[in-house]
């Protein structure tokens, strides 16, 4: 299970979009859910999310590192400034005016840290997880109800998620007075240039823990395992994606805990194979039921059913069992099961059946068409070969 969630996923976008379609995504998203517009409580986590994506895939060098190892390439070899440094937000004037729009002029992103005059001490949104789920066709086709065990961190219930020792608190750090960044001036040729970074001291909290809590070792959060309820509709397909809300990793300092989205995965079948709402199911039978029709059992997701051969069926036809197929994902319908026929050759033939089909191909010489001249049915013909 990952704990993170996919960049491409979170755009909406394949792994091969070009660097066209990765803008045109990010930028559908960002105005879909900037919290000038979107008023919803998860629109600026989800925001902030969209331009994490973005600044890594719209990178080519960040991309590259993603796509061979995933978060890990990127959380290991970039800092959270160098992930947005020179990322283009085309459709805003430039990365603060995407902060700012979110915490006011010269505010600080804080669910990245690292950019603007405000510390990351504030309530902060945790993250979302993602939870890779296999069932099976016949959970995926009558529903099911499973519980599922989310690793997951969780505010610390010693400190409260402050993450100092009890009877103690942060305290306000000294050397970048509280705002997690320090400022520097630099004299060129050019003029005075100011430049912002993280503060060292604090690693861009604003604040110092002196008695680091024991439980969570000052991080105010501790990893648990969490039993989760989950319920799959009837009609699941691979790919399903199941929101439950609340339930990722706790948020930081009283702030909101992340969502959980629960993927869908449904294994390959022994028996059957899925286009869509229809099953279909290959039926093997034998040359004298083919020619001479039967009434057979055949497996269906629900249970057995008995399904007729007519005389004369032609190996590779498709016989149709109306509504044993998959139950529609929202209630309107039911598929069908199409029954593939596969007329089996006889093999190792004993004498006395070699000596029939020796009288049968026999009986078959004139025939023209589907009868004989004396104007009975090869089928008639057939059976009157094997009567005899």
């Amino acid at each position: 299970m990952s704990t993170q969630r996919d960049y491409y996923e979170i755009l909406g976008i394949s792994k091969d979009a070009t660097e066209s379609e990765i803008k045109k995504a990010y930028r559908k998203l960002a105005m879909k859910y900037h919290p000038d517009k979107n008023k919803e409580d998860d629109a600026e986590g989800k925001f902030k999310e969209i331009s994490e994506a973005y600044a890594v895939l719209s990178d080519e060098e960040k991309r590259e590192q993603y796509d061979r190892f995933g978060h890990a390439g990127i959380d290991g070899r970039y800092s959270q400034e160098d992930i947005f440094r020179n990322a283009d937000f085309g459709g805003f004037d430039d990365l603060g005016d995407i902060l700012g729009s979110i915490f006011g002029r010269g505010g600080g992103f804080g669910g990245f840290g690292g950019f603007g005059g405000q510390p990351r001490n504030g309530p902060q949104r945790g993250s979302d997880l993602r939870y890779d789920l296999k069932i099976t066709l016949e959970d995926a086709a009558n529903g099911l109800d499973t519980t599922i065990n989310v690793p997951r961190a969780e505010s610390c219930e010693t400190c409260n998620g402050t993450g100092a020792k009890a009877g103690t608190s942060p305290k306000q750090c000294s050397a970048c007075h509280g705002s997690g960044q320090m400022t520097r001036a630099r004299d060129t040729p050019f003029g005075r240039f100011m430049s912002t970074s993280t503060c060292s001291a604090c690693g861009g909290m604003g604040e110092i823990i002196d008695d680091p809590c024991p439980a969570c070792k000052g991080t105010g959060k501790t990893k648990k395992v969490k039993k989760i309820s989950v319920k799959i509709p009837k009609g699941a397909d691979n790919g399903l994606r199941l929101k439950v809300r609340g339930e990722g990793e706790g948020g930081t300092r009283g702030g909101p805990a992340g969502d959980l989205y629960v993927v869908v995965h449904v294994e390959p079948h022994e028996l059957f194979e899925r286009g869509g709402d229809d099953i279909l199911y290959e039926l093997p039978i034998t040359f004298s039921q083919a020619a001479l029709g039967d009434d057979v059992m055949v497996p269906t997701l629900h249970g057995k059913v008995k399904m007729s051969i007519k005389a004369g069926t032609q190996t590779h036809s498709i016989l149709r069992l109306k509504g044993k197929g998959m139950p529609h994902l929202h209630g309107r319908g039911q598929g069908d099961q199409l029954v593939r026929v596969i007329v089996e050759t006889p093999v190792n033939l004993s004498s006395e059946q070699k000596d029939l089909f020796k009288k049968f191909a026999e009986l078959e010489k004139g025939v023209h068409g589907n009868h004989t001249k004396g104007g009975k049915g090869i089928f008639e013909k057939v059976k009157d070969a094997f009567d005899s």
